[in-house]
């Protein structure tokens, strides 16, 4: 895995990670979404996604109680192999979510994986959200689900041990220009 650089965009709903993944996706970098492999697996076994993402989220606590905590990142470190294996030098990770993941893909990948976390003040976060097309959850939807993704998702662990910080309480330019300054330092 000489000369390979991955990047692992790690923080909570509503926090600005999408924006910045969609922002390295435009650039031509592929991207491994760990939520896809939820998707893929749910279509699979012809479960329903429902607006309000609950099937989601009781499939996603579901698998990683039934496979392992470790399934989704089983499953995510196939595919950016086979990126590899094809030639891809740059890849990106989408979504994170638990420190299981984080410890397993540090040791998978120990000397080209970089973790960088997105935070945003708890006040903005949640007023982002609400107003989020096409997944926008009220006040005590997202608490819950910070909650589920807290005590259940272990999720904390992999933003508290990021190896970079951007804070987005500011425009989508000014995160995506943090962000290039981060990957310039990890010469993504």
């Amino acid at each position: 895995m000489e000369n390979v650089k991955i990047v692992a965009i790690v923080g909570m709903s509503g926090s600005g990670k999408s924006v910045l993944v969609d922002y390295l996706t435009g650039k031509g970098y592929p991207k491994v979404y760990f939520g896809g492999m939820i998707y893929k697996e749910m279509e699979k076994r012809g479960i329903e996604r429902t607006e309000d993402g609950e099937s989601e989220k009781e499939f996603r606590e579901m698998i990683r109680e039934t496979e392992g905590k470790d399934w989704v990142v089983r499953q995510v470190i196939a595919e950016t192999k086979d990126l590899i294996a094809a030639g891809q030098k740059r890849i990106v990770l989408d979504g994170v979510y638990s420190w299981t993941e984080y410890k397993i893909l540090k040791h998978e990948f120990p000397k080209c994986l970089t973790f960088i976390a997105v935070v945003v003040d708890k006040k903005l976060r949640y007023e982002r959200v609400a107003k989020r097309p096409g997944r926008a959850f009220d006040g005590k939807a997202i608490r819950e689900r910070d909650r589920s993704e807290i005590e259940n998702l272990e999720k904390g662990g992999p933003i508290a041990a990021a190896d970079y910080y951007i804070l987005n309480n500011g425009t989508i330019e000014e995160a995506e220009r943090d962000l290039s300054r981060v990957l310039k330092e990890v010469e993504f």
